[in-house]
């Protein structure tokens, strides 16, 4: 898996190791001949909240600032090249928000980006949360990524 971050962006090597894991796991967890973590890319860049609403607004037709925004490149599984690389698509996040929620639910703000970052992906391999039992089964895998990472869910009391 190729993270390529947006110009100018430092990532930490030790962070962009776990995002790198983080989307591979999430590629492997849909066991499909065609997607091979090695040959899969994804496009991340960081906005801040004013940014990141109006993307949302254009994009989505929603006027409010979101935490993470997905720019998938394909529609359907057989859109997929059977050979060379394929760009998964685009990842925004929101970091004045990851931070906001990263206090809220107790967590590392590494988590809380890490997780952001594992969600985005799989909406970017076609997962949604509209409806409920979709919701449970995006959760279901989020977590698994996150467990399988050593970054489970905290208990909250």
């Amino acid at each position: 898996m190729t993270i390529f971050f947006e110009d100018g962006f430092d990532m930490n090597s030790s962070m962009t190791g776990l995002m790198e894991q983080a989307a591979s796991k999430c590629i492997e967890l849909e066991n499909r001949p065609n997607l091979d973590p090695e040959r899969c890319s994804v496009s991340v860049s960081f906005a801040m909240k004013e940014e990141i609403r109006q993307l949302n607004k254009a994009y989505r037709g929603v006027d409010s600032p979101t935490d993470v925004l997905s720019f998938p490149q394909f529609n359907s599984w057989e859109e997929l090249p059977e050979e060379g690389d394929i760009l998964l698509g685009d990842v925004v996040i929101c970091v004045e928000i990851a931070l906001e929620q990263a206090r809220e639910y107790g967590h590392s703000q590494e988590r809380e980006l890490l997780y952001l970052f594992t969600h985005s992906i799989l909406h970017l391999l076609g997962y949604d949360h509209m409806k409920d039992d979709e919701k449970k089964i995006m959760r279901e895998k989020e977590e698994q990524v996150m467990a399988e990472l050593g970054l489970p869910e905290p208990e909250r009391n």
